[in-house]
């Protein structure tokens, strides 16, 4: 009856899927991530994921998947914490029960999962399984890993080299905060105090204020974060990461609020979007398009400062050491102290309520809140004495948080077509959304010609389009009438809410997950022994390893920790390089070599950095561990 290629204007080319993905606290977040543009969302748990603060019922869980899958976007759920044998049970019923609801993937490290019988459920390797290196990579893809997320100090060329020996997908960090460690290899928490970060409850010991000793005894530094680092932005390297081979884009942020999921997630979305318009090449992941009621920009989100890590090779100081605390967004310099305020460079920026950041002159972080802005003076809620020329930042944007976190800031609509008819008893509305998917109903009406001489269907099409709260946007209708047919308003209302709530459960029905029964394979394992770094913390593990070749494994640190005596990080953030005081990157400018070992110190707690020069990585050990120190600065 219908000419239906007519209306298949949207099927896509066969493309590469290129994906943003987003965190999610919880169900809430997770569809404003959604709303606001996510191609896929990470979520925790019921548990047994690496954010104990971020756990969600698998009803949860459950509502979160039919929302995404509307959009034809994926859902990852996060199962990366190391595992004991006595929790090996629970954490395979609750895969089945994850499986069952429709989950697209499981997000993990410890390999005892890929030693048990499971669904076929697709099983990405958490940046926690340590993956910096193509053979590391290419065996959890031959393993039946479909994805490895990379770990975020890798560069550019290193990315290229996993990506050329390995076809698995890889998923790659471009915001937000920043493991000061090698993602998987922190133990400071549990050496602490027995918290492990391995097992979700890390303490952010790296956030400490701490004081850096040389060999003699001597302060250099005092009571600065000096383990705390910038966070995380390669928006503007959202191309060259493509050309590396990355896939999916990764947003840092399970424990953040709604703004900063909002904002990041349309941020990079558009920035994504700007790329793949008209590329012949990449596509974007999911359907529909994000309508946004507000301007996105990363500095208006938590963030310490913002650097590009290492994916350009070492450059630029990345530490934070005045405070971990949210620096946000810089306004200008402070010109002059009034009576009863300070005039600022750009204050017409802020609005009552902001909340402003600075460094005081004791070099300590300070802050205060707008309270109300007089002419061209800014009046605070409390009076700080303030030098002039000191750079005044918001890290609490009031107008901006309020309009993000409405519910219509950001709006995601699918295009559909609409097709409206007569049949021989009746009427028939047809709808065919942008994946092709239809959805058609009918009435049975007498047909009466309107009194009117005027056209019924300007009228009859303005009402077709008013899709209101459905997540659907109209691009085209078309009607098609042997005479000028009069139709109740009544009519057309309730069949375009029969079409497209029809549409909504045809495109949840339809989604089709990605399914992989997982193997036992025994191809050899890059190495045959594995340090306490490996995280071995069960008999599945280590069954897993020994299968593929391994025949040495250390027990994980949490299982046999010495108190005192331990490796409790290894990072390429180097305090030296900090200082200026690097032998390859200062030569010409540092000066006197630093006296080793350096000591980092918090109250009791003292920690010696080694230097690893070759690999250009460093080392912190507790106090008492005896250290080799080899000259290989040449």
């Amino acid at each position: 009856m219908y000419d239906l290629n007519k209306y298949q204007t949207f099927a896509p080319q066969m493309k590469k899927k290129i994906e943003i993905l987003s965190p999610a606290k919880n169900l809430i977040q997770g569809m404003a991530a959604i709303n606001a543009g996510a191609d896929a969302v990470y979520i925790g748990a019921p548990q047994f994921g690496a954010r104990s603060n971020a756990t969600n019922s698998i009803e949860d869980i459950a509502e979160l998947v039919k929302y995404a899958h509307l959009f034809k976007a994926q859902v990852f759920v996060v199962v990366n914490t190391i595992l004991y044998d006595y929790e090996l049970a629970d954490v395979k019923k609750m895969i089945y029960e994850l499986y069952d609801i429709g989950v697209d993937a499981l997000i993990v490290q410890d390999m005892a999962i890929m030693e048990m019988d499971l669904p076929p459920i697709v099983i990405h390797a958490s940046t926690q399984a340590n993956n910096r290196d193509p053979k590391h990579v290419k065996f959890l893809k031959d393993a039946g890993m479909k994805r490895v997320v990379l770990a975020r100090e890798l560069n550019l060329d290193q990315i290229k080299e996993i990506s050329n020996a390995t076809d698995v997908e890889l998923e790659f960090f471009v915001s937000g905060a920043l493991c000061v460690s090698f993602s998987g290899n922190c133990y400071m928490s549990v050496a602490n105090g027995e918290r492990s970060a391995n097992r979700g409850s890390c303490a952010q010991n790296c956030r400490l204020p701490y004081t850096l000793i040389d060999g003699n005894g001597k302060t250099l530094i005092s009571n600065s974060h000096l383990l705390s680092i910038k966070d995380l932005d390669l928006s503007d390297k959202l191309p060259e990461l493509i050309e590396a081979g990355i896939t999916s884009f990764k947003i840092e942020g399970r424990l953040k609020d709604m703004v900063y999921v909002k904002n990041n997630t349309s941020y990079l979305r558009k920035k994504l979007d700007a790329f793949l318009e008209n590329n012949d090449t990449y596509q974007k992941a999911s359907s529909g398009k994000t309508h946004y009621n507000f301007e996105a920009e990363m500095d208006r989100s938590f963030n310490r400062g913002y650097t590009n890590y290492f994916v350009d090779k070492r450059t630029d100081k990345i530490g934070s050491w005045e405070s971990p605390k949210s620096q946000g967004q810089l306004i200008g310099k402070l010109v002059e102290t009034k009576a009863n305020g300070y005039v600022i460079e750009n204050y017409n920026k802020l609005n009552n309520g902001d909340g402003l950041y600075f460094i005081n002159e004791n070099n300590e972080p300070d802050g205060m809140q707008v309270n109300v802005i007089n002419n061209n003076i800014v009046v605070p809620n409390s009076f700080k004495e303030i030098k002039p020329g000191t750079m005044i930042y918001r890290n609490s944007d009031a107008e901006f948080n309020r309009l993000v976190e409405r519910e219509d800031s950001a709006i995601r609509k699918i295009s559909v077509k609409l097709k409206f008819t007569e049949t021989i008893d009746g009427f028939q509305l047809l709808a065919i959304d942008e994946d092709g998917h239809e959805s058609v109903s009918s009435f049975l009406a007498e047909k009466e010609v309107a009194k009117n001489s005027e056209s019924t269907i300007p009228n009859i099409k303005k009402n077709l389009s008013k899709t209101g709260n459905t997540p659907f946007i109209v691009d085209d209708i078309e009607i098609e009438f042997s005479q000028n047919w009069f139709l109740p308003i009544s009519k057309i209302n309730e069949i375009r809410r029969v079409v497209l709530e029809q549409l909504i459960d045809i495109r949840v029905k339809g989604y089709q997950r990605r399914e992989i029964e997982i193997k036992k394979t025994d191809h050899p394992y890059p190495v045959s022994k594995l340090d306490f770094t490996y995280n071995v913390s069960n008999q599945l593990a280590r069954a897993f390893y020994t299968r593929h070749g391994v025949t040495e494994m250390e027990k994980a640190f949490e299982l046999q920790w010495d108190p005192g005596k331990s490796r409790v990080m290894t990072t390429k953030y180097c305090v030296k390089y900090e200082c200026g005081k690097c032998w390859r990157y200062n030569k010409d400018t540092m000066g006197e070599k630093l006296v080793e070992p350096l000591t980092l110190k918090h109250g009791e707690n003292e920690y010696k950095l080694k230097f690893n020069c070759k690999p250009c990585e460093m080392e912190i050990w507790e106090k008492e561990a005896e250290l080799t120190f080899e000259n290989d600065e040449d």
